[in-house]
């Protein structure tokens, strides 16, 4: 038992060490790409400070970090036991007794554990650095003002208020949505027709209005006018504004679950957030499965021959398995499907296949 146990806490240190070795890698990549985007960013719109684009990048990495997270475990421990089979230990450790699961078994237990971390304490740290990372970037990006700019980027928003209805576009949204920048407003009255447009540098919502600041109105009739602060009311609540302009990202695992009982509560479906509270519940198994999907292609031995083919069936085999998440993913957020089914039907069948092919490959 003393052997087992020695053998099975070397086989996680080493899968350990690749996995964080793939993912810092991965890392160091995002942040490049997403700096050159800063970059071309910060030349379309102004100059931005240097050091204000690099604290930038690093506040939105670890949101990326968590779609990268399975990429790294996959090919993390395909080179983990790659390596362990090229330097024989692979051929010593079933020499010595133990079957191709006890030694599989470390491997999977460091990939939940590994996801457990991710979801209940990187996950929230991830989401509160997204939400200042948005801010941050309305507050860089958004500053120049355009009377009549015609932009079809940015978000749209169509509600309706005491005065009317009205259609909000803002080039960004920060504070989960809550928070609007570089805001153009188009206000019909109770009769529906269009009697003045807004343009403002920032809109906050309250309770029952949206208050503008910095607007020049213009209105039918007459001529454009400057205000420090102008309302426009509405019947939106929060949650309702959340739900349709809030990222996903900026909401963590542990704020979910109130979140979607305040959504149903008030008739919103919410089906972003269910679908990813069941993502995240999901994601330890996940990393569990990239581990045996490694597995099956990357624990024969070298002199057997056939290495290369085996790595890029593996990473062909994971590719597919990412194709067929994210089309179950977007089958829930069509409705097409709930979102717990969406979110465990590729785990369950992952790992089904996964295990049938190790047990062909090993037991025959």
């Amino acid at each position: 038992m003393t052997l087992i146990g020695t053998i099975s806490r070397y086989i996680s240190w080493r899968l350990l060490v690749a996995i964080i070795g793939i993912l810092v890698l991965c890392l160091l990549l995002i942040f490049m790409v997403d700096m050159i985007e800063l970059l071309r960013q910060s030349g379309k719109y102004g100059s931005v400070p240097m050091w204000q684009l690099f604290y930038l990048s690093l506040l939105r990495l670890p949101s990326y970090s968590e779609l990268v997270l399975p990429f790294a475990v996959l090919i993390g421990s395909i080179g983990g036991f790659l390596l362990l089979s090229r330097t024989s230990e692979l051929v010593i450790v079933r020499s010595s007794g133990m079957s191709v699961w006890q030694f599989i078994l470390p491997g999977v237990a460091v990939a939940i554990a590994l996801g457990i971390v991710a979801v209940t304490l990187y996950n929230p740290l991830a989401a509160t650095a997204r939400v200042h990372a948005d801010r941050l970037y309305a507050e860089a990006f958004g500053k120049e003002k355009s009377l009549m700019r015609t932009s079809n980027a940015g978000s749209w928003l169509r509600q309706d208020g005491v005065d009317g209805q009205s259609v909000i576009h803002a080039l960004f949204t920060s504070d989960r949505g809550l928070t609007l920048t570089r805001v153009s407003v188009f206000q019909f009255d109770k009769e529906g027709n269009f009697f003045e447009r807004l343009e403002a540098d920032r809109a906050e919502l309250k309770d029952g209005r949206w208050e503008l600041h910095d607007v020049w109105v213009s209105a039918v009739g007459r001529e454009p006018a400057h205000y420090e602060r102008y309302v426009v009311s509405t019947y939106l609540t929060q949650t309702q504004v959340r739900d349709s302009l809030g990222s996903i990202l900026s909401v963590s695992f542990w704020e979910l679950p109130k979140f979607i009982e305040i959504a149903d509560k008030a008739g919103l479906p919410a089906r972003r957030h269910k679908l990813q509270y069941q993502m995240l519940l999901s994601r330890p198994f996940l990393l569990a499965v990239m581990v045996l999907l490694a597995a099956t292609c990357s624990l024969r031995a070298f002199r057997f021959g056939g290495i290369r083919s085996m790595i890029i069936g593996g990473l062909g085999a994971g590719f597919l398995f990412f194709v067929l998440a994210e089309v179950s993913r977007n089958l829930g957020l069509a409705g097409l499907a709930s979102p717990l089914i969406a979110a465990w039907t590729p785990i369950l069948f992952a790992s089904f296949l996964t295990l049938t092919v190790l047990l062909y490959q090993e037991d025959g």
